[in-house]
C-alpha cells in the first residue's frame, strides 16, 4: 500500500532577503520538495532561488492558490495520494495563518496526511512579541470593514471587548489604507487605549511602537505603505 505523502508548512520571510528569520529545516526540506502550493508562484520560485541558489526550479511543479476560488484541492488530494510531499507557501510569513494555505491543511488532515509546519516568521506573534500588550489573551481579526459605519462601530467594538476581557486585539489592513486606519483609531478610540503598530518587521528600518492614543495624536506618524499589524488594549 502507497504511503500518503506528507504536507509542510514553509515560512517565507517577512522582509527582503530575511533568510535569517527561517529556522535550518526550512533549506533542508525546500532542497528536496518538488510539488508546492503557492500564494503567489513567482514569489514561491524566488523564494527558493534566494534559498537554493544552485537548484533546478523547471522540474519543481506548483499550483497557485487562487485568490478567488481558493487551491486546487482535487489536485492536492492527488499528489498526497500518489505519495508526493509538498510544500505550501504564502506571500510572506506563515502559510495558514491569515492566509488561504488553512484549506490546503485540512483537507490534508481529512484524508490522513502528516501536517507538519516548520519555523519561521509570523507577523502577528513577533508584533505581538514587542507590543508589550497581554500576550497571554489576545485575537487577531484579520481586516476590518473599509466603509463607514461599519468600520468606526468594529474599532469600537473591539475596544470594549479588549477592555472586557483585557484582550490585546490585532488587525491588519492593505497597505494604501494604512494612514486611513490610523486616522480612524486615532479618531474613535479613547485616549488611554494603547495602540502599537508594527511595520516592516525584521527588516532594518522596522518600525515597531506603542503609545497611549493620546501620545500617537501628539506626533502622528506617517506610515509607509508597506504591511503593517496594529494592537489595541485598552
Amino acid at each position: 500500500m502507497q504511503q500518503t505523502g506528507r504536507l509542510y508548512m514553509i515560512p517565507i520571510p517577512i522582509a527582503e532577503g530575511a533568510l535569517h528569520t527561517l529556522s535550518p529545516d526550512v533549506a533542508a526540506y525546500t532542497r528536496d520538495l518538488k510539488y508546492y502550493f503557492a500564494e503567489n508562484v513567482r514569489t514561491a520560485r524566488r523564494f527558493l532561488k534566494s534559498l537554493h541558489p544552485d537548484l533546478v526550479i523547471e522540474p519543481i511543479q506548483f499550483s497557485e492558490i487562487d485568490k478567488h476560488n481558493g487551491p486546487d484541492l482535487a489536485l492536492l488530494r492527488k499528489w498526497l495520494k500518489d505519495g508526493h510531499d509538498i510544500g505550501v507557501m504564502s506571500e510572506s510569513g506563515c502559510p495558514g495563518i491569515a492566509d488561504p494555505g488553512a484549506e490546503v491543511a485540512r483537507v490534508a488532515h481529512e484524508i490522513g496526511a502528516t501536517v507538519v509546519p516548520l519555523t519561521g516568521p509570523s507577523s502577528l506573534v513577533l508584533s505581538l512579541m514587542a507590543s508589550g500588550l497581554n500576550g497571554q489573551s489576545f485575537a487577531f481579526n484579520g481586516y476590518l470593514p473599509v466603509k463607514e459605519p461599519a468600520r468606526s462601530q468594529r474599532i469600537k467594538q473591539l475596544e470594549q471587548l479588549s477592555k472586557k476581557e483585557n484582550q490585546t486585539q490585532l488587525f491588519i489592513e492593505t497597505p494604501y489604507r494604512n494612514n486611513a486606519m490610523l486616522d480612524e483609531l486615532l479618531k474613535h478610540c479613547q485616549g488611554s487605549t494603547r495602540l502599537t503598530i508594527a511595520q516592516n518587521i525584521s527588516a532594518p528600518d522596522a518600525f515597531i511602537r506603542t503609545k497611549t492614543i493620546a501620545d500617537w495624536k501628539k506626533g502622528k506618524p506617517t506610515l509607509e505603505k508597506q504591511p503593517a499589524v496594529f494592537l489595541l488594549l485598552s
